[in-house]
């Protein structure tokens, strides 16, 4: 596919709009995406059946190839064609039936085993109980919650402010724990930026 085709996304406001025969979808929800030597969530603002606009704050060049997981069932990939004002076009390295895919994350955040995308990361954190600081390290991170390793001060149901990245605060609470294994949930979940790049959280 050509750039323009791509391109033309930007203009996409309709949920299913045909233009040439292509079909462009407005979309907002999270993808994790993975690139060279970094991953992150970005928000996807509409798909096509041959590519799809990211935004993103990012810095990204074009034709560094995306690795796109809608959901961990549906996997796509292809290459930057574009990038302006923290938005970017990616050209699909195969045509996708994008009505049908959307067809199908819609039935899958219906299921019960509906997850929200979540990104593997490896890096220190603070977990701050009682005014009391205890060093957690992080496995996985979504916009709702945290997945940390910690030395048996994390107890099912206690309330805590997670520092991560340095700069990164959220207050939540430890939801389960064992085996010095720990899920936290965030009140108020994290916002997109914060998760754009795991850089900023790893070790």
């Amino acid at each position: 596919m050509a750039g323009p085709r791509v391109q033309d996304t930007i203009d996409a406001g309709a949920s299913d709009d045909r233009r040439g025969g292509d079909r462009h979808c407005t979309v907002y929800r999270l993808a994790r995406i993975e690139r060279e030597g970094d991953a992150g969530l970005w928000r996807v603002r509409n798909i096509s059946d041959h590519g799809m606009m990211l935004a993103t704050t990012v810095a990204v060049d074009p034709g560094e190839r995306l690795q796109i997981a809608l959901s961990e069932q549906t996997r796509l990939t292809g290459k930057v064609v574009w990038t302006r004002e923290g938005r970017c076009g990616v050209e699909f390295d195969e045509a996708v039936d994008a009505v049908d895919i959307l067809r199908r994350l819609a039935a899958e955040r219906q299921s019960g085993d509906y997850r929200p995308p979540r990104l593997s990361v490896h890096g220190p954190a603070i977990a701050v109980m009682n005014k009391v600081e205890y060093p957690v390290e992080i496995e996985n991170l979504s916009q709702n919650g945290a997945g940390v390793l910690h030395k048996g001060e994390l107890e099912a149901g206690a309330p805590l402010e997670l520092v991560l990245g340095g700069d990164v605060r959220r207050s939540g609470v430890v939801r389960w724990s064992r085996d010095g294994r720990a899920g936290i949930w965030f009140a108020p979940p994290l916002e997109p930026a914060d998760l754009e790049s795991i850089r900023r959280f790893a070790s």
